[in-house]
């Protein structure tokens, strides 16, 4: 690789493993194809930090900290970039555009992974969740090593594709879980798969874990239906379901048409504002 050429890498540092382990791994798109993405994954560790205190005479003195182990995951696009031009594409960038892709290339790796290791605890990460989120440019041995002539880094972003009241009343609703005065629903955990699912551009899934997601909400939210407007929302999840099926169905036979991906995406809101709502009943 030339002195004279820059790679362009998205960056994100995690607190646990994220499943692959170190290493540089090489994405196409369809074989034959040259390489449009590499994904270098290291392990870093820091020592748990602790403010010194007086020790009383005769207590025995506290284990040693172990270390905490923290991975960096990067993004590279494979595309070179003249030297010269990095800086002005680094200052002109859609950071949020470039996060957000580099978010769902990295889910398609992390899915990959979970598939060849048989390993069902390797999830997806989210910008959110990350310790530091970098966005930046680095000659290739650089951003091989996961390291970088510039970068911006980026406060962790939130979800803006959720309604902000996705998680509505979540302190009051988990001390209901927890002291058994309210109950999950199956449907929920459904979901929530669904929407993973959907916000990580696994669209096929997304549409087959919302069919039975929507099925069991009908029948879940019953006990309901005389409450507050959760009849009115089951009726509207009744007038969607045939459109999901379809949509599972077109999903078992290959990808989604684009009116039968909108159609998940529209009615997994909707399902979710049913669920919210009977949140809201739940605790009242």
């Amino acid at each position: 690789m030339s002195a004279e050429t820059a790679f362009r890498f998205v960056q994100f540092e995690l607190p646990w493993a994220p499943g692959p382990p170190a290493g540089r791994y090489v994405m196409r798109e369809h074989l034959g194809e040259p390489p449009g993405h590499v994904i270098v994954v290291r392990q870093l560790s820091a020592t748990e930090r602790r403010w010194p205190r007086k020790r009383p005479r005769g207590e025995e003195p506290a284990p040693t900290p172990r270390e905490v182990a923290t991975w960096r995951i990067t993004v590279i696009d494979a595309r070179a970039l003249a030297a010269d031009a990095a800086a002005d594409w680094l200052r002109r960038a859609d950071l949020d555009a470039l996060v957000a892709e580099a978010v769902t290339r990295m889910s398609r790796v992390l899915q990959q992974y979970r598939i060849a290791a048989a390993d069902p605890a390797a999830g997806d990460v989210s910008p959110d969740q990350a310790l530091v989120v970098r966005v930046g440019y680095g000659s290739g041995e650089q951003v091989a090593d996961g390291v970088w002539e510039a970068a911006v880094a980026l406060p962790p972003a939130k979800d803006e594709k959720r309604p902000k009241a996705a998680s509505l009343r979540p302190q009051e609703r988990f001390a209901a879980l927890l002291g058994g005065r309210d109950a999950p629903l199956a449907c929920e955990e459904l979901a929530l798969r669904a929407r993973a699912d959907l916000d990580a551009g696994r669209e096929r899934e997304s549409a087959m874990q919302l069919q039975i997601a929507m099925r069991a909400a009908r029948a879940e939210l019953q006990p309901w239906r005389e409450t507050g407007d959760i009849g009115a929302r089951i009726v509207e999840l009744d007038g969607l379901q045939e459109a999901v099926d379809a949509a599972a169905q077109r999903a078992l036979e290959g990808g989604l048409q684009r009116e039968q991906a909108e159609t998940v995406a529209k009615a997994l809101v909707r399902l979710e504002s049913a669920l919210r709502a009977r949140t809201v009943e739940a605790l009242r």
